[in-house]
């Protein structure tokens, strides 16, 4: 069984991945990810996964929020849950800045995306996940090495700021497999990649 590979990103209708102000502009992300429905989402997404794969800001980010949540008595039960996910996966972090890793189950990579995901999927394991990270998604979209697009589409229009989707990526085709809206108004949206 080949490990699949899954790419989770939010979106804003108008196909941002975050806000005009630049990278950490993305207070318009944080009422729609934090619906019982987007957790429940994530956790679907996430628990099937071995291997998680983060840019470098997404790994300084996560690594300073997520690992004690696992132990926060006051945090929802499904942001617990994907803490000690989180906490106990392996992670792979593409950078060519990053020296070392404190988080456990990391490791720094200074390579191409989809040659680390060619070599991922040769080795036993559970499916692979891209965590958010926009570089390393847009690679392996590149490369043609997605097998499955989980996009929360958030019901905002953001006016500016980077997107996800940019001229010059292959064509391809996509089966929508699952729609779930939340409580927010977003939609979880899952579509698998459609090979001949």
């Amino acid at each position: 069984m080949t490990r699949k590979v899954t790419a989770n990103i939010t979106l804003s209708l108008d196909g941002r991945v975050n806000g005009a102000g630049g990278d950490y502009d993305m207070s318009w992300i944080v009422p729609h990810a934090i619906t019982e429905t987007s957790r429940d989402h994530m956790t679907r997404v996430t628990q099937p996964a071995t291997t998680a794969l983060l840019g470098r800001k997404n790994y300084q980010g996560f690594g300073g929020f997520w690992p004690a949540v696992a132990d926060d008595e006051n945090a929802a039960p499904q942001d617990r849950a994907f803490s000690r996910w989180l906490n106990e996966t392996e992670k792979v972090v593409f950078s060519s800045t990053l020296t070392e890793a404190p988080w456990q189950n990391s490791r720094i990579v200074d390579a191409e995306p989809a040659d680390v995901v060619k070599q991922l999927r040769a080795e036993e394991g559970g499916d692979i996940v891209v965590l958010a990270s926009v570089s390393v998604i847009k690679a392996l979209l590149a490369a043609d090495e997605i097998d499955q697009l989980s996009i929360t589409l958030a019901p905002e229009l953001v006016g500016g700021g980077a997107r996800l989707f940019e001229d010059g990526l292959p064509a391809t085709s996509w089966k929508l497999t699952d729609s779930t809206p939340t409580e927010s108004g977003a939609l979880c949206l899952l579509y698998d990649r459609v090979r001949s």
